[in-house]
């Protein structure tokens, strides 16, 4: 059988026409809004809020109160389904999980939401995609190189593949060059921003990855 188990739900406009996720990784929740305030000020229009960050689930309605018309405002290192379930009724307009669990991505699909499931292995990825993964998450993309997109369209043509972990300024455009549907960036373009660092600085790296997400597309 080779039919998908779950109608698919796309990304999100904005996350599909940026072609950039910020992993925005605080130390406590009350870190984020000065960093996403200057991201969405550099034209960064989706980022990922991680529950590896205390509070976030508390804090992610106010933030999508505050940013999510710029924005879109998502949620990630979910793992289970209380936690997909929390962040959704949150306020979640995506999920991200850094496992392959086709349980999440059958009650996603059934909540409407988007999810970019992760997985490494083309079994992994395949047996998210399959089961309705709006995009599935190549992690650690550090493992492997751009050519790995087309590797994973031979046997599964149409899959839309997003790397994290690792992916600095180069290697965004080097995916989107190799067909990536998105990168998910976040040391490289976060550097010290979440240990006070100066905000200006972030704003340029903000506008340089959009600026080479905009041109690997082009490319």
């Amino acid at each position: 059988m080779t039919g998908e188990a779950t109608p698919r739900i796309g990304l999100t406009p904005r996350t599909a026409h940026s072609r950039l996720i910020v992993v925005a990784r605080a130390r406590e929740a009350s870190d984020y809004d000065r960093v996403l305030g200057a991201l969405i000020e550099s034209g960064i229009a989706s980022v990922e809020l991680t529950l590896t960050t205390p509070g976030t689930i508390d804090r992610l309605p106010e933030i999508v109160a505050r940013f999510g018309d710029s924005a879109d405002i998502g949620v990630g290192t979910v793992t289970d389904e209380t936690q997909l379930r929390g962040a959704i009724a949150a306020g979640a307009q995506y999920i991200v999980t850094p496992i392959t669990d086709v349980r999440l991505v059958s009650i996603a699909a059934e909540l409407g939401v988007p999810i970019v499931p992760g997985g490494l292995t083309p079994t992994e990825l395949f047996a998210s995609w399959r089961a309705g993964a709006s995009a599935v998450k190549v992690f650690p993309a550090t493992q492997v190189t751009p050519g790995y997109v087309t590797d994973l369209r031979g046997p599964f043509p149409g899959i839309e593949v997003i790397p994290s972990g690792g992916v600095d300024l180069a290697g965004a455009g080097e995916w989107l060059r190799a067909g990536a549907a998105a990168v998910s960036v976040g040391g490289p373009l976060l550097g010290d921003a979440f240990r006070g660092g100066d905000l200006d600085a972030l704003r340029v790296r903000g506008a340089a990855f959009v600026e080479a997400c905009r041109e690997g597309v082009a490319a």
